[in-house]
């Protein structure tokens, strides 16, 4: 379960994050390439950019419900 708390400081502001629990599976940056980057200094993906349409907002939904480590958090 992802924490905020625990939330990269690499991640843009808003409403998804990745939390250091991420074990750099690949599946977000996968799924939605254009918003998850990998930190190649810490070995794991954060979001680079935050979705704005229904569209880009269901590929990060995708690769949050995907995600095997659970490190995909949303700010409601």
């Amino acid at each position: 379960m992802p924490n905020i708390e625990d939330r990269l400081p690499q991640n843009a502001p808003g409403r998804f994050y990745v939390d250091n629990s991420c074990t750099d599976c690949d599946l977000c940056r996968n799924l939605a390439p254009d918003f998850f980057r990998r930190d190649d200094d810490i070995g794991q993906s954060f979001v680079f950019r935050q979705p704005v349409t229904e569209e880009e907002i269901q590929l990060c939904m995708d690769a949050l419900g995907g995600c095997p480590a659970e490190s995909i958090g949303e700010v409601e």
